[in-house]
């Protein structure tokens, strides 16, 4: 629920889903309106949105123009997470608005996960568990894996912070990789490919970590995966959206790829029931950076961010389409 409405303090919205350490985050100087949805926002009265100098935004809530036209004073939205394809940033740059989100502080966590969800889908860990749990191991022992990551050559789908620190994962692995991005990424000394069907008939494993948004809506197509061959695994540990979730779930059953390891999904929480009954997909429920240590310090940098543009400091980490200025 809302708070009062205060003349000598300063309003923030938080907007999303609830999290304490963003909550409890800011001293009696801020007056604090929180709502966890789109919907929720309809209760906030006039007087109190035309008041509102910051939003919080905790989750992947709709933070688009009509949301943000509600709110004229605002000066700073500070946003959970590395991706803000939820956000219209383009609004926010020419309302000279500061969108700033939470890299870095993530990236190894996420990285992690990664590697973990393209081992176990590779060597089919997930199915081996239950196969264990079944009981039919006493009768005979599993069958061997057509995947390994000895004879893979992985192209990363994105080289960002992220992106480079699975590549550095994968070196320590001795698996070969390369990557596309629309740029070489500077200082990354693998193979770029302009070109991703190039890449993937080049690989027999993707791994994509690039942002979402219109700009990378279904980048990985139905051409994309019959480029990648029979062999191919698909990793995808940055947003549904990037992939053709149809043409997937094709490709998972023609045998036009052979397996996939997902975090993210088109809608998610729902996820696709072809996909959840396959045997050759892992399915996470979007944990990539999902542990107590990695959030709590997401959750202080949205904290921390909104603290220092309020102090007329420079926030810590801007978003490209809104650089600081003045500060």
């Amino acid at each position: 629920m809302g708070t009062g409405i205060s003349s000598d303090k300063i309003d923030l919205l938080i907007y999303g889903p609830t999290k304490p350490l963003i909550n409890n985050g800011f001293s009696d100087q801020f007056v604090l309106h929180k709502y966890e949805t789109q919907h929720d926002l309809e209760r906030l009265p006039a007087g109190v949105a035309e008041k509102i100098r910051g939003i919080a935004v905790t989750g992947l809530v709709p933070t688009n123009s009509a949301v943000l036209a509600k709110y004229p004073k605002v000066e700073i939205i500070s946003s959970f997470g590395v991706g803000y394809d939820h956000i219209d940033a383009k609004y926010a740059a020419e309302n000279n608005i500061l969108v700033t989100n939470t890299p870095d502080v993530l990236t190894e966590e996420v990285a992690d996960t990664a590697l973990g969800l393209f081992i176990a889908t590779a060597r089919e860990f997930i199915k081996a568990d239950k196969y264990v749990r079944s009981g039919l191991w006493l009768t005979q022992p599993y069958p061997l894996t057509v995947g390994s990551l000895r004879d893979r050559r992985v192209g990363m789908v994105g080289m960002g912070r992220i992106g480079q620190a699975i590549a550095r994962r994968l070196d320590a692995s001795l698996v070969q990789v390369v990557y596309h991005s629309r740029n070489p990424a500077a200082g990354v000394s693998h193979k770029h490919y302009p070109n991703l069907i190039e890449m993937a008939k080049a690989v027999d494993t993707l791994i994509v970590i690039t942002p979402g948004g219109p700009s990378t809506a279904n980048l990985v197509n139905a051409e994309v995966m019959q480029a990648l061959g029979p062999r191919g695994i698909i990793i995808n540990i940055a947003r549904g959206s990037v992939i053709d979730e149809p043409a997937l779930i094709a490709a998972l059953k023609s045998g036009t790829i052979l397996a996939a390891g997902l975090d993210v999904f088109a809608q998610e929480p729902k996820v696709p029931d072809e996909l959840k009954s396959m045997q050759n997909v892992v399915l996470l429920p979007h944990v990539g950076s999902a542990s107590v240590v990695t959030r709590n310090a997401m959750d202080q940098l949205v904290v921390d961010n909104l603290k220092l543009w309020f102090a007329g400091k420079a926030p810590t980490t801007p978003i490209a389409e809104t650089p600081i200025k003045g500060r």
